[in-house]
Formats: C-alpha cells, structure tokens, sequence
C-alpha cells in the first residue's frame, strides 16, 4: 500500500537532503542520512535528472546525485536508517529547478536507481517555468503543462509499481485559484497548477504531496495555502518551510512559523511538514534544519492511533 492507504500511518515528517552537501564518508554511519533527526519518517534524496542514465553498479554519475560516496554506503545508510526507524521511507525527487529534461524521463532507470540503494519510490519535482494556466471564467483552473504532470505520473508508476510510493512536489500556489481562494494572493503562473490533476482519475496514483510553501510574498501565508491544498487533496500532505535564507520576498522561517503552521495542521491527522533542506547553512540567528525539526517534534500533536 501507498502512504494514502495505511491507515495509522504517522504524521509525514520530510525531509530533502542534499546530495551535493554531503561530506565524503567511508561508513555509512557517517553519512548525512545517519545524522537525520529521528522523528523525520520521509527522506528525499535531491536530485535526480529526469533522464537519468543509471545501468546498475557503483556509478552513480550520470543519475545526477551529487553525492561523496559509493552507492554501496549510499544503500548501506538507508539499510540502518531503516533498521533503526521501522517505517522510515526514502525516495529519490527528480528534477528540482536545474533539472528539467522532462520529455526524455527515463523511468525504467530511475526504477533501477531505486531498486539499487534501497529506496521506496520517488518524488517529482517538476519546476516548469510556465505551465501555461488558465480559467475557464472562474469556475475552474486548466494548465497545458499539466499533460506533462499526467505523462510522467504514468511512466513512473508503471516502472514503480505500489508499493512504491510516489510524491508530487507542488508550487505555494498550486491550489490557489479557485472558490473560496479564486482571489488569493499572491497571484503567479503557477496558481492552480496542480488543481486539474486532483480532479483526474490519476491522482490516484499520487501517495504524497509535498508543497513548497516558500521563496512567495509577503503576501503568503502557509497556513492558506495549507487549506487550499486541503480543499482539493485528501491524502497525506507535507507543507514546506525553508531553511533561511529565503530567496524570494517571503520572511525568513523562524520557529514562531513552524508553530504557526502546527496550529493549522493540528487537527489534520494526515497532514505534516517539509523542510527544505538538510545541507543549508542558515545565517547566525536563524533556525538549522534539525532546529525546525525539533520544533516541529514539539509543536505537532501526533495522530490519533489507527484501528
């Protein structure tokens, strides 16, 4: 079963980890993956090119993973996080924005990328700089980039069927655009982008959606584009916080928004956070990766047990 259909299934606690911030190891124990906080129940490996050559073995190169270390201590790492966290689950994210070679997606080698450190399935990141959306004249949301959306979840979940588990990242406003967010701000070429795939029959096939709740306005706030989100997807959704600095016009994440965002989701047994990411060195005086997820260990009640 997907993450979707297990019904005791924890709050998501993801984590992305930075293949090309990791530090060279010999020992799996000495991997960022064996540093992790143990409440993060989701880890996702960052990135993987969309046409990833990948042929089994220890060469990693042409995946697009950055990472220090051989697959062997790569696969030997999520082994023991496994081992040590019964449930824990690792996924590869495909694309991100340097990524973006989507039209020769080559899931058969993703598969076996997958297949070869242990991993659980995948979660795709696709950036695309303008999927083309608009409405219909208010009552709903089309996107021409979302044929692209429908093609790879097709391809992936061919090459990697349930039980693999397979996540969509989603841009801050994908779920903007419609009732009672028709109006809600900030406004970009992504509001509503994901709208038209929660209404398709695939969206099935979808086990986790990951929202990128940062690098917007000042205008954004989180906790609504939380209930957006949650407007148009039932299934378990992980809302994302930065660590600092934040890019874009949006304030930094402070501990005071990571509570903000728990006193949202409190009541959404299924519903938890992101961080982005394990390999980003704060500036002085702003929360760490393992800060927030210590933060968010203390702030997020955990859910009801399951039957």
């Amino acid at each position: 079963m997907g993450l979707s259909a297990q019904a005791a299934e924890p709050r998501p606690l993801v984590a992305y980890l930075l293949s090309w911030s990791e530090r060279p190891a010999v020992r799996p124990q000495n991997t960022g993956i064996a540093r992790l906080p143990d409440n993060v129940n989701i880890i996702i490996l960052s990135f993987v090119r969309p046409d990833a050559v990948y042929s089994g073995g220890e060469d990693m190169k042409q995946t697009g993973l950055s990472f220090p270390y051989s697959r062997t201590i790569l696969a030997q790492a999520i082994a023991e996080r496994k081992a040590h966290f019964p449930g824990t689950r690792v996924l590869l994210a495909i694309g991100g924005a340097t990524y973006g070679a989507w039209r020769a997606l080559n899931p058969e080698a993703i598969a076996r990328l997958v297949s070869a450190i242990g991993a659980d399935g995948v979660d795709i990141d696709m950036e695309l700089d303008n999927p083309a959306c608009g409405s219909d004249g208010g009552t709903h949301i089309s996107c021409s980039g979302g044929r692209l959306w429908r093609t790879t979840i097709t391809k992936l979940r061919a090459a990697l069927p349930r039980p693999a588990t397979i996540s969509l990242a989603g841009w801050s406003v994908a779920a903007y655009g419609e009732k009672a967010w028709a109006n809600a701000v900030p406004r970009s070429t992504h509001t509503g982008e994901l709208l038209a795939l929660f209404r398709h029959p695939l969206h099935a096939e979808i086990d986790l959606i990951n929202v990128m709740a940062y690098n917007a306005t000042a205008q954004y706030d989180p906790a609504e584009a939380y209930r957006a989100y949650r407007a148009a997807w039932s299934g378990p959704l992980a809302m994302g916080l930065l660590v600092p600095p934040d890019n874009g016009q949006q304030p930094d994440t402070s501990l005071e928004t990571v509570r903000h965002l728990c006193r949202a989701l409190a009541a959404d047994s299924h519903a938890g956070l992101m961080i982005y990411a394990f390999g980003i060195t704060p500036p002085e005086n702003r929360p760490s990766a393992t800060e927030i997820a210590a933060e968010a260990a203390h702030c997020l009640p955990p859910p009801p047990p399951g039957p």
